[in-house]
């Protein structure tokens, strides 16, 4: 296993992270387990969850990740080996994440109420890096996400966020504090303001990054180089569809999206014509699709950990073993001539 260093934290992450979204839906408590076993085992010590988890995202599920990594923790007394990532849920409609009913948002109380409650279900004192799961501020969620349009609504402001994650930190609940599903806009805000007042400052940024969606090398690149803030891929597998088994319609079975139809991203005809090509070119190179796929991820500078997930064994096995292949230059000069030509069909 590789390491690299998250943020300008002291911790050193495996390039591998395992993620858990699938414990406690598509898979099971002793399958959750059985995969951290392993993952440790390969030398994997960094895990990512949240409080949303399972997915998808239904009351009768919430925490029920949190809960089966928590019970692995007290079973083989393993907390000290793994760094461990959650996160609280943005704003949302969603009323079944606090105990009084109310819209989820990110408020003193109810960022303090969610650590609280994902510590208890992870059975731990403390948590390596609380992330916010999606902005609190409305954003362009949907078609094209990369369009910025502005959007007025409710927010608690950025300097508010800062403050109250200093403060778990302070209080030691959490040792550092992270984003996911953020701007480059809103990265450099967090910063800005940890800056100004001395204040905790953001280590990592959770974003979609796949062969089918490099947007994240447009701007945030360059942050995470210039202000070593890490970059934690995740779904570079473009959930599932790089590995080329959701061609020409087809649903495996047990697989996400024939389960719960929530592949419509990355199901479109430029999209399919992108992943045919790099799945032919994986193969003229003599390397699982999956693997290539991972492997380009992996490559990648401003990456510090890409997180995977399985819901098999031998998913598992295939995707933690992609830290075997090499992108050579001929192969990195192929994949870029495929996105020059389908460039992010799926932001």
């Amino acid at each position: 296993m590789q390491y690299r260093r998250l943020g300008r934290t002291d911790l050193d992450v495996s390039l591998i992270c395992l993620g858990t979204m699938t414990w406690g839906q598509q898979n099971t408590e002793a399958e959750g387990h059985e995969q951290m076993d392993y993952a440790l085992d390969q030398g994997i010590n960094f895990f990512d969850t949240a409080e949303l988890y399972s997915i998808p995202p239904r009351a009768e599920t919430q925490g029920s990740t949190e809960r089966i990594i928590g019970s692995w923790f007290k079973s083989r007394g393993t907390r000290d080996k793994v760094i461990l990532a959650s996160k609280v849920v943005g704003r949302s409609e969603n009323t079944w994440f606090r105990d009084d009913g109310s819209p989820a948002e990110l408020s003193r109380r109810q960022i303090e109420e969610a650590v609280n409650k994902s510590l208890k279900r992870l059975q731990t004192d403390y948590i390596d890096l609380y992330q916010i799961h999606w902005p609190d501020r409305p954003m362009p969620w949907g078609a094209n996400p990369t369009v910025y349009r502005h959007m007025e609504g409710d927010s608690h402001p950025i300097a508010e966020t800062v403050e109250i994650m200093t403060d778990l930190v302070k209080a030691g609940k959490i040792r550092h504090f992270g984003l996911s599903n953020e701007s480059a806009w809103g990265t450099m805000t967090y910063l800005r303001h940890a800056e100004i007042k001395g204040l905790a400052r953001v280590q990592s940024v959770q974003n979609a990054y796949n062969l089918l969606n490099r947007t994240y090398e447009v701007a945030l690149a360059e942050v995470s180089t210039r202000e070593q803030v890490s970059l934690l891929a995740y779904s570079p597998l473009a959930q599932g569809y790089l590995t080329g088994k959701y061609l020409d319609g087809a649903r495996p079975a047990g697989a996400r999206s024939t389960l719960f139809n929530r592949g419509q991203r990355y199901e479109n005809a430029t999209a399919e014509a992108a992943i045919r090509k790099y799945i032919a070119l994986a193969r003229e190179f003599g390397l699982d699709p999956a693997q290539m796929a991972l492997a380009f991820v992996n490559s990648r500078s401003f990456v510090t950990s890409n997180i995977i997930g399985a819901t098999s064994m031998a998913q598992l096995k295939t995707d933690i073993a992609s830290i075997e292949v090499t992108i050579t230059p001929e192969l990195e000069k192929r994949i870029d001539a495929i996105h020059v030509e389908h460039c992010n069909p799926c932001p």
